[in-house]
């Protein structure tokens, strides 16, 4: 039988920042209700300017707000919110959270709990996509299954792998719990620094080892389920240009992946996702080595950040699917539908407040900020001028994404939206990606998961960059001063001929409902 249609009125969005914006506007596109929560210094940020309400939760510390389920669970209840949708971070991978919006009548926007549960494990989402035939990184998960429960025995298994192995962090992400290990003298501090790691920052100090695949492309698959069976993709994003296993800059397509390998990777996603009966939106991660093999790394149960360079060459808004698919209506477009919709190329630069040289967080006050626009931009921001970057959180400002007609058109459109974008009073990554977006390897495709590591000298910003920044905003100031002041006729008119400009107000417009 196919499930009934439960229709959605009021969404909260347990998230903020820019995901939570995003996430808000095809809410209201779509006629809902939404609701937004808040820490102490979240009062005045944009997320909770956008929606229709918002609840307080908490101290700033994320510990004490957006992670304590029975606030989010309460906030719903206090505002009328019939689902919640989770953007990414945060609880947007915890299945007790799943459990408590079930429980207390509230559509979960995602997946279900025990999808959650057997993907949010690294080492049970190896033995269940092997088991379905979807080809994983060579590796051991430990004596029982579950890890390993000291050094000396993982120690064991890595000199069985062969070296270089990696140590992951089981219930690990974004490479937190990670070690490379070269040699077996090197195994036990990397292993004990990782189950540090790991421990502080997920609770679960589990690991495991995979053997180390060098220079490789991080290829990820754009999976969608609904609750009718149907399983489709949406191709691949390239996410290689990385920091610290951090992404940094995504594109979509991949520069190297055929149409061929496309299907291919693209079969293996949807065996995974169907391993787990999985419904939503998901995306399967994959190392792509360089004889063009391939292998599951993880299953993201969620939305990804860089989800809107897959939404600029589908033509697709990926929020409003997954809305659908919580209601229980069947996926709007078949795989071949699809197929034939993919157009051009998009590229997304993730614009944080960081040290563009050490990448370490530089929070502050936004003084001044110039955002581009043009055909074919779309900058997702969680920030605003005169906004405060918090130490609390994720230090991004925006994620700067355009679409070109092929891949060189993308690259010069980014180039021409990267000089146009200014931020002031803080430091950020902008000229990073300015001297990454004319690195000749780049350009041609030819980068791998180490690529800024081997060019951290070339893309190093020099000062010459900051001066030109800086003279980007003092040029828009003093237009904008010019303007406002130019000589007037008996008329107000400006006696200069040029229209007056009319200086935007730093009040804040409209109405909101702050629920307390």
């Amino acid at each position: 039988m196919s499930p009934p249609i439960r229709p959605i009125r009021r969404v909260l969005v347990a998230n903020r920042g820019e995901i939570a914006v995003r996430v808000m506007r095809t809410c209201k596109e779509r006629g809902l209700g939404t609701v937004a929560v808040y820490s102490d210094v979240d009062r005045l940020a944009p997320h909770v300017l956008v929606a229709d309400m918002a609840v307080h939760i908490g101290p700033a510390p994320a510990a004490q707000s957006y992670l304590v389920i029975e606030k989010i669970i309460a906030a719903c209840q206090q505002s009328g919110a019939d689902a919640v949708h989770p953007g990414y971070g945060f609880l947007s991978e915890n299945e007790d959270f799943v459990e408590a919006c079930i429980a207390a009548g509230i559509t979960f926007i995602g997946p279900s709990a025990e999808a959650m549960r057997k993907m949010g494990s690294k080492t049970e989402a190896r033995k269940t996509v092997t088991a379905a035939g979807t080809p994983v990184v060579p590796g051991d998960n430990g004596p029982t299954g579950e890890g390993f429960p000291t050094a000396e025995l993982a120690l064991a298994a890595a000199i069985k792998i062969g070296f270089p192995v990696l140590i992951k962090a089981a219930a690990g992400g974004g490479g937190k719990g990670m070690r490379m290990v070269h040699a077996e003298a090197e195994l036990v501090p990397a292993f004990e620094g990782a189950v540090r790691e790991a421990t502080a920052a997920f609770g679960d100090g589990t690991v495991y080892l995979e053997k180390a695949i060098l220079r490789p492309r991080h290829i990820e698959i754009q999976v969608f389920g609904d609750q009718h069976g149907n399983l489709v993709h949406l191709g691949e994003r390239d996410c290689s240009i990385q920091r610290r296993h951090q992404k940094v800059i995504e594109e979509a397509p991949s520069p190297v992946v055929s149409p061929e390998l496309r299907a291919q990777m693209g079969a293996a996603a949807i065996a995974a996702a169907r391993a787990v009966d999985y419904v939503g939106a998901g995306t399967c991660e994959f190392l792509l080595g360089d004889g063009g093999g391939f292998y599951f790394l993880e299953m993201n149960t969620r939305l990804q950040v860089e989800h809107p360079v897959t939404e600029m060459i589908y033509g697709l808004d990926l929020v409003a699917w997954q809305l659908d698919v919580a209601e229980g209506k069947p996926l709007p477009l078949t795989q071949a539908e699809l197929d034939a919709r993919r157009k051009g190329h998009a590229v997304e630069c993730r614009v944080y407040a960081e040290d563009p040289v050490k990448f370490l967080p530089s929070p502050g006050k936004i003084t001044h900020m110039r955002v581009p626009d043009g055909p074919y931009i779309r900058n997702d921001a969680g920030c605003y001028e005169g906004s405060e970057i918090p130490v609390h959180y994720d230090p991004m400002i925006s994620k700067l994404v355009v679409w070109g007609e092929d891949r060189p058109r993308a690259i010069a459109r980014m180039r021409r939206a990267l000089d146009e974008y200014a931020v002031r009073g803080i430091e950020t990554n902008l000229a990073f990606h300015r001297r990454c977006f004319r690195h000749e390897a780049f350009i041609a495709g030819d980068y791998d998961t180490g690529f800024i590591g081997r060019n951290t000298k070339e893309l190093a910003p020099q000062a010459d960059e900051k001066e030109l920044e800086a003279a980007i905003i003092a040029a828009a100031l003093d237009n904008g001063a010019h303007l406002h002041d130019a000589p007037k006729g008996t008329n107000g008119a400006s006696t200069s001929g040029v229209v007056q400009a009319v200086p935007l107000s730093t009040e804040i417009s409209g109405w909101r409902r702050q629920l307390r």
